[in-house]
């Protein structure tokens, strides 16, 4: 299989990147810088609140490294969405889970412009970290 002229360091490690790009699906780096933008974080920031370096960070985004699950989980417990970072598919809510309020907020949401709208979701985000340090 391998003989003296073989590199079996530079072929292992060559497989070894290969096998890291193809756990990571198409454009799921692009998905998560959008959602980290939504938090108005900085790849440090958002890193560091996951629980990884802004390199490692840097790394899902580029999608040069797949993220783990315990980074997963951080990122649902920061209330992003990780079904959407992972396929690229957004999972409807329950619009009977939802509370009259939450129903009616939901409206006026939908009516903004885009940019409003990314405003109000990074507003909120701010509002609820400050509760987050209380």
């Amino acid at each position: 299989m391998f003989d003296d002229k073989d590199s079996w360091p530079e072929n292992w490690s060559s497989q070894l990147v290969l096998i890291k790009k193809m756990l990571i699906s198409a454009g799921a780096g692009e998905r998560l810088r959008e959602e980290r933008e939504k938090t108005g974080k900085s790849q440090t920031d958002f890193g560091k609140a996951a629980g990884v370096s802004r390199g490692t960070q840097k790394a899902y985004e580029l999608e040069t490294s797949s993220p783990d699950v315990r980074y997963l989980c951080a990122l649902q417990d920061m209330q992003v969405d990780v079904h959407y970072v992972l396929s690229g598919a957004r999972v409807p809510v329950d619009p009977g889970a939802l509370s009259e309020r939450e129903v009616a907020f939901l409206a006026h949401f939908r009516q903004l412009p885009e940019g409003e709208q990314i405003n109000l979701v990074r507003m909120a985000s701010a509002l609820a970290a400050t509760l987050d340090k209380a």
